[in-house]
This record gives C-alpha cells, structure tokens and sequence, in this order.
C-alpha cells in the first residue's frame, strides 16, 4: 500500500468526517465531565456496603483473590501511578495511569492470577504477537498507526503470586458503546464508510506481516484520540470527587468511571486472539456470529476470515442489528448459522464443499441444502433497510466481495479499502470542493 496515496485520500475525507460529525456532537454532551476547579477541596468518596456485590463482584465464578487488589494513587513500577478504574472482566481490571516518567497518560490492565484464565493466556498471545511484529518485515506502513499494540508489560506480585500487567496508549469508547449513543443505534454512513477504510488499511498491515486478527467485532474497534483534555478531565474529577466505593479488609473496590468520548480516528486493538507466522491455519476461533464459513465448516482458513468479519460487521454498525441470528432454540447453532448463510448467498460452489467432510451434514455434492431447518427466505437485499439507490447499491456491492464461500474469491485488505461504497465520501468531497473552486 502506498503511504502516499493513503495521506493524500485522509485529507479531504477527514474534512468531510469532520462535517458530517458535527450534528451528532450533541449526544454525547451528557458524557463530558464538568470542569472542576483545580483548588477545590476534594469531597471524601462515599463507602458502599461491604456486603452489596458491585463491578467485579457481580461477575460469574468471582473468586477476591485472583484479582490484584489494585488502589487509586498506587504506583507500580516506580513509574505508573494510578488515576481512576475504567472497567473490569472476568480475567481483568482495567486502569488509568499517569506515566511519572514522561508525564503521559497510560492504560494499564492487571490480569487475574488463574493460570488457566483466558484473559491471561490472550495477554500472553499479544505479547508474543508484539515482539513477532518489532520484527517482522513492512514497518513502514501507514496501517501501523491505527492498530493498538501493548508499549510494554510487567508482572506485580499479590498476595497470592503473580500478576501479568499490560501497559496500553489510552483510547475512547468502543464502537458497541458508539453505536449505542447514537440514534438508532448505528453510525452515520460517511461515518462508517471512512472507519471501515481506516481499519481496512491497519488490517493491510497485519496481514502483509503474516499476522491473522481473527476477533475483529465493534467492541474491538476504539475511538482514537485527538487530544488529552478527556483524560485530564478523569484525572481531575477524581482528584475533586473521588469515586464510590467498597473498603474490604484485603481490597478496595471501585466503581468504574465512564469511558471518555473522543474524536479520533478509529484504531483496531486487542491482539489477544490473533494468529501469526503462518499462511495458514486450522481451528476454531471467532466471536460466534462473526465466524467464516470455513471455519465453522472445519477447513484450513487463513487472513480472509477478517475480510469476511469486516463484511459481517458493517450490519452491526450500518443497520443497529446483526446479519446473522444464528440461533436456534436461544443457542448458537452452526446448522442456522450455514442455513442463513445460504439464504444470503446463495448455494456453495463444489469446489467448496469438497474441502471438508463436514460439509456432507448440509449439504449433498451439487450444493443442495440436506439440513434439517428450511433455509430462510430473506435475502441480502432486504437486510438492508436504511439505504436507497445508489448507496444501497454500492453497500451491497461491497457485502457480496467480502462474503464470499470460497476464501480466495474475497479481495485482500488493500483491495477492500479502494472498494466504491468506501471511496464515495472522497469522490464527493473531491466535487465539493471543485464546486467551491468553481464559485470562488
């Protein structure tokens, strides 16, 4: 990919983002921490019960002593002080940190201490997936920049053993928690278009580096970062209004503050589940309804399953709503899940069928469906309810190249980003301004 042609497209289509942002801004005023004066004297913080569960209390199979117990004003490190708790997991607490050393804001996530979390063993993926990349062959590319990768990592010795921490550049919301501030619950289309060829580029990156995401969804696309003034903001209202929280006798427990809202481009994170090294691989991975059909098919698969995921995903974020069910009776069903897939996309080709013994379950060798649920009647066309003509056209155009049986069939991420639904915003911002010219 060239750099230079990929500078020369943000610029106008970061303008035309930027107008398109501007009637949304309202929406997230609620969200936006009020100045407080720096010489205010803090309010004390207001204890909760200690027998009401909260934040990772309430979370399946919680176990106190396999989370650090992690405090407000703790430094580890001599060097990472912490500020305020943005969240918690089941394998996880999450934390913002000043970095004392270069006065810059840092995210740390402290892992539990289970040996078989999975949390911790994704961790440990993503470190080693750092260390592949700090030597793998494209550096120079602009994708780079808008994939999150751990700065660094260290462990901190609990009560109980040791705890793996990953030190993280702080981010906004994910684009679940985007999607859900905004009305209808979907992201504006020029909105989307320019995320999408922003991912699809730090994708470009992973791939010509032989590294597979393999768990590409919104709640792993984050708002980046234009400035610093959100996290001043938490800083500061921490400082004035302490959190609430729960005083143990081994712990304290916080209440977990809102993640800011920023305006940054989009940046692709959490390489916990990414594969690496290989042109291909075997096994199953994917978030469920996200999952390519060779995987659930039990086939070889390789880098397309993100091109596939990305082509997934623009329903979620488009439409407020999945393109797969994938249910039956409330469960995750492969059976749906192929059954829908055919309805979409029509049969699959034999030489697809072929790849996988699997295959005989559904279907018989011409490709016709042998399940037992009838393939449902809705077609690509009518999932598509909030666009019309031309947009709509050039969004299925874009679908049906990204969802394709056959891997091989699916253009690579380079290609995807030159895609026509996702270079309309720059066609009509190269108009627009061609029109402004013309009237000056």
């Amino acid at each position: 990919m060239n750099p230079h042609w990929f500078r020369n497209l943000r610029r106008p289509v970061l303008r035309t983002t930027a107008r398109l942002f501007k009637p949304h801004q309202r929406v997230f005023l609620p969200f936006k921490s009020t100045p407080v004066s720096t010489t205010a004297s803090p309010d004390s913080p207001v204890l909760l019960p200690a027998s009401t569960p909260i934040e990772e209390e309430e979370l399946p199979g919680y176990v106190a002593e396999d989370y650090y117990p992690t405090r407000i004003g703790q430094v580890f490190e001599s060097r990472y002080r912490v500020l305020c708790k943005l969240g918690r997991g089941t394998g996880s607490t999450v934390w913002l940190a000043k970095d004392l050393c270069h006065e810059q804001y840092r995210v740390l996530k402290v892992c539990t201490l289970a040996k078989n979390s999975i949390v911790l063993q994704q961790a440990q993926n993503e470190i080693a997936v750092l260390d592949y990349l700090k030597s793998s062959p494209v550096q120079q590319h602009p994708g780079k920049a808008f994939v999150r990768t751990i700065l660094t990592s260290f462990e901190v010795s609990g009560p109980k053993g040791s705890h793996q921490c990953l030190v993280y550049q702080p981010l906004g919301m994910t684009f679940t928690e985007l999607r859900n501030l905004l009305p209808q619950g979907r992201i504006e289309t020029r909105m989307l278009q320019h995320a999408l060829q922003i991912l699809l580029v730090a994708l470009d990156y992973l791939h010509k580096n032989n590294v597979v995401h393999t768990d590409i969804s919104p709640n792993n696309i984050l708002c980046g970062v234009k400035n610093l003034s959100p996290f001043e903001e938490l800083e500061e209202a921490e400082r004035a209004q302490p959190v609430a929280r729960k005083v143990l006798p081994d712990r304290v427990i916080y209440l977990s503050r809102q993640t800011p809202m920023t305006q940054g481009e989009p940046v692709l994170s959490d390489l916990g589940s990414a594969r690496f090294g290989q042109e291909e691989y075997q096994g199953d991975i994917m978030p469920l309804v996200y999952r390519a059909p060779e995987v659930i098919l039990d086939m070889k698969w390789s880098s397309k399953v993100d091109i596939w995921s990305m082509g997934v995903m623009v329903w979620d974020l488009l439409e407020g709503r999945r393109l797969f069910v994938a249910k039956r009776d409330g469960l995750v069903d492969d059976e749906q899940h192929v059954a829908e897939m055919v309805s979409l996309m029509g049969p699959p080709p034999r030489e697809f069928l072929q790849r996988s013994k699997k295959c005989a379950a559904y279907f018989d060798d011409s490709g016709n469906w042998l399940g037992s649920i009838p393939i449902p009647t809705t077609s690509l066309e009518e999932r598509v309810t909030h666009l019309e003509g031309q947009d709509k056209q050039l969004m299925l155009s874009f679908a049906r190249r990204a969802l394709r049986w056959l891997p091989e069939e699916r253009p690579t991420a380079e290609e995807l980003a030159f895609d026509d639904w996702l270079m309309q915003p720059y066609s009509e911002s190269k108009d627009l301004e061609k029109g402004l010219d013309s009237e000056g």
